[in-house]
């Protein structure tokens, strides 16, 4: 497994980091036994990175981590967490809290529940509409200098927040949906990004799934975040998106490998500076995206598939209209 450094400030990581959340919330049941195994399998692979959220089944995420990294040297893993989102006791989603006081509370809890003394990178979920960016930079800092964080991130921000909230302390890295189908940080957020010296931590790299060449248009409509929230998913905005897969699979079938890696790839030999996030569940699915590490796609290769898939194709948007508005990245985005 190679490397990417996360920016000029943040840390060494391995090329491919796992994303938690669907091991606790939001994609339907998950086995616990399945999800630990599945980290697990992960960290042998040589895999450093891994990211949650402290609202991410409301804890039981953390926890979920805590009891999987049992017994792991702590120096051999990167812990990325997010905070700010509200729920209530029935799973809803009730805002976001990024005030000074509020963070150091919600870091209190996440170190607790993941019982480790430093959390590696620690994040905003979202732009808090009602704190200025840099009351919330300046209390992480805060942190940083007091030793319970060790590097400030940031998530789903455009590229005047990314300025202003590194002129208060540097950011390591800007966590943002990228991929083959959702491109809207090339309209002037990687570019800051890679201006200031900020990494890209990329998830959504198989769009929850739609292009991971495994989804079918028989589960529209399941009832998870997919089917209820995501435009991408629903209706006839599905069976032309399923449509682009297609084509992306005959190209895939022509590298021996399959759709999803081809995905993987593709959002690797974006630039050395973007670390992919899988979101994969199982060992199975894991086993799938780690065999992406391998795929070197040629300029020829990229360039079939911009022209199978390219930017601004995509049907439907990423979130629906409420949850998009909460999206600081989308001000500016094309896609």
């Amino acid at each position: 497994m190679q490397t990417r450094k996360l920016g000029n400030t943040g840390p060494q990581v391995a090329q491919l980091g796992l994303g938690l959340m669907g091991m606790s919330d939001l994609y339907g049941p998950a086995d616990r036994a399945e999800s630990i195994a599945t980290i697990h399998a992960a960290l042998d692979a040589g895999v450093t990175l891994l990211d949650t959220g402290d609202f991410y089944a409301m804890g039981h995420n953390e926890l979920l981590l805590r009891e999987a990294l049992a017994g792991r040297a702590r120096d051999s893993v990167q812990i990325s967490v997010k905070f700010g989102a509200l729920r209530d006791p029935d799973g809803g989603w009730s805002g976001i809290d990024n005030r000074p006081a509020a963070l150091k509370n919600f870091a209190a809890y996440s170190l607790q529940r993941l019982g480790v003394e430093q959390i590696d990178i620690y994040r905003p979920a979202r732009l808090d509409p009602n704190v200025p960016i840099e009351d919330t930079v300046g209390a992480m800092a805060e942190l940083v200098k007091a030793g319970h964080i060790g590097h400030i991130g940031l998530s789903e921000v455009g590229a005047d927040t990314l300025r202003r909230a590194h002129a208060v302390h540097p950011i390591a890295d800007l966590q943002i949906e990228y991929s083959m189908i959702s491109r809207g940080i090339e309209d002037g957020i990687l570019q800051t990004c890679r201006e200031l010296g900020i990494g890209v931590t990329a998830y959504g790299v198989l769009s929850r799934g739609l292009i991971s060449g495994h989804w079918s248009a028989q589960r529209a409509g399941e009832a998870d975040f997919r089917g209820q929230y995501s435009p991408r998913f629903q209706g006839d905005n599905l069976r032309r998106n399923l449509a682009l897969v297609e084509k992306v699979r005959a190209i895939a079938a022509e590298l021996g490998v399959s759709v999803a890696q081809v995905a993987i790839a593709w959002v690797l030999a974006q630039g050395v500076d973007i670390v992919p996030l899988v979101g994969a569940r199982t060992r199975d699915r894991l086993g799938e995206a780690l065999g992406a590490t391998g795929l070197v796609l040629s300029a020829a290769d990229l360039a079939r598939l911009d022209e199978a898939m390219p930017a601004g194709a995509v049907a439907g948007a990423r979130y629906n209209a409420h949850q998009a508005a909460g999206l600081d990245s989308e001000a500016r985005a094309t896609v």
